[in-house]
Formats: C-alpha cells, sequence, structure tokens
C-alpha cells in the first residue's frame, strides 16, 4: 500500500517508521529540511521538504499514486486544504488529525474518510483511567457513550475461574457489557467464546456504555 504522510512530527514519523516496516511503501511531507532530511538519512523513508497545501508540493510526492493520504499538520487549516488537494488527486482513502472540533463537520464535508481528534483520545485513555485505577487502556467508541477498556482481573476476583458464558449471564453483570478480548497470562490473545475461562490475573478486553462502566468494574474485581 502506498501511503503519503504530511507532517512528521514525532507522533507522524512513528507512524510512517511503524508502516514501512510492515512492508508499505511510505512517502513524508514535511516544511522542515531538517525533519524530513532525518525521515530519510535516520528512518529510510523517502521524505519531501516543502509547504504540503502547495498542489506542486503534492503532485512532486506523485499524491495522485497514493492508496491513503494522512494529514497530520500542526493546523486544521493546513490540513483541510491538504484533504482537498488529495481528494481532487483521485485519492480514495483520507485521513486527518483533527486538532479543534469545531472543523469536524468541515472535514467530513470535504469527503475526510477518518478523524482522529486528540482531544477525544486522551478523554477517553487519560479521563477513564484517572476515574479507575483497574483501567490498563481505554478509548471512546462512537458518539463517546461507549467505551472499550482494558481491565485487570484481581487474582482473588470472584470472576476468576468463571467462564464468559457464566459471567455473562449472572444478574449483577451490565447487560450491555460485552467481553471483545481474553488477554492470557503468557500475553497470548483469545477471541472469547462462552466456554472460555477468566483466570485471575489477566486482562480482558470489554465494551461497556460509560454510565455502567463502574458498575462493570466493580463486579469484575470484587471478591
Amino acid at each position: 500500500m502506498r501511503v503519503l504522510i504530511v507532517g512528521v512530527g514525532r507522533a507522524g514519523l512513528t507512524i510512517a517508521q511503524y508502516l514501512s516496516g510492515s512492508g508499505h511503501e511510505v512517502t513524508v511531507i514535511d516544511r522542515d529540511r531538517a525533519v524530513a532530511e532525518r525521515a530519510s538519512e535516520r528512518s529510510g523513508l523517502v521524505a519531501l521538504t516543502g509547504d504540503a497545501t502547495d498542489a506542486v508540493i503534492l503532485e512532486d510526492a506523485e499524491v495522485a499514486r497514493a492508496d491513503v493520504v494522512v494529514a497530520m499538520l500542526r493546523r486544521d487549516a493546513d490540513n483541510l486544504a491538504v484533504a482537498l488537494l488529495a481528494k481532487a488527486n483521485g485519492v480514495r482513502r483520507v485521513m486527518v488529525r483533527m486538532r479543534d472540533t469545531a472543523y469536524r463537520a468541515v472535514y467530513l464535508s470535504a469527503g475526510v474518510d477518518r478523524l482522529l481528534s486528540e482531544t477525544e483520545v486522551l478523554l477517553g485513555a487519560l479521563a477513564t483511567a484517572i476515574e479507575h485505577d483497574s483501567v490498563l487502556h481505554a478509548m471512546l467508541l462512537g458518539n463517546g457513550e461507549s467505551v472499550a477498556v482494558e481491565i485487570a482481573i484481581p487474582t482473588d476476583s470472584r470472576i476468576a475461574g468463571l467462564s464468559v458464558s457464566e459471567i455473562a449471564t449472572d444478574p449483577r453483570f451490565p447487560a450491555s457489557c460485552v467481553f471483545a478480548g481474553l488477554y492470557r497470562t503468557d500475553g497470548t490473545v483469545e477471541g472469547p467464546r462462552g466456554s472460555s475461562i477468566v483466570q485471575g490475573g489477566s486482562t480482558v478486553l470489554l465494551v461497556a456504555r460509560r454510565d455502567e462502566l463502574a458498575r462493570t468494574i466493580d463486579f469484575l474485581g470484587g471478591k
């Protein structure tokens, strides 16, 4: 897959390195010559120096051949310009790092396929972890009313040794909550089935309504 990433700060460069290491053909653009040269020399990426809101720079990067364009500039107005130019060049998938949620409707009307809101990511990950110390990772889903969470199960939890079906049919277990994954103590991941056993000391991936998350955690962690 051909991926063009515009704006290679720390986050952009990390994404570019990961994709390149996974076998994708990655090109990056940054206004800062030193940043672009570092991406090329240290990471082996195809890197261009210039303003990606300039159509000529995007043409130099062969934007029309890209399968995906990712705009990660500091200003939403610049990201929007990149998205519009990419769409005008026939790029099917355009993704944007959204700084200001006031741009959401504008991005969507421009045909942007994916919006990554830093505010929403922090709200889901940080705020949820602050509220619940047993939450290892979290991410808001949909309109923010649901959340995906990784929760550590205490070794002496009431559910340790029970099957997923036994837990799910317990009347104290919130009906909106769904098991999405089981992380074993050896690091392997299992797609949960009704007969899957939840071991004490393991980690579970759940999807739950935010207003039922506290009750879910209390039930899973109870002795």
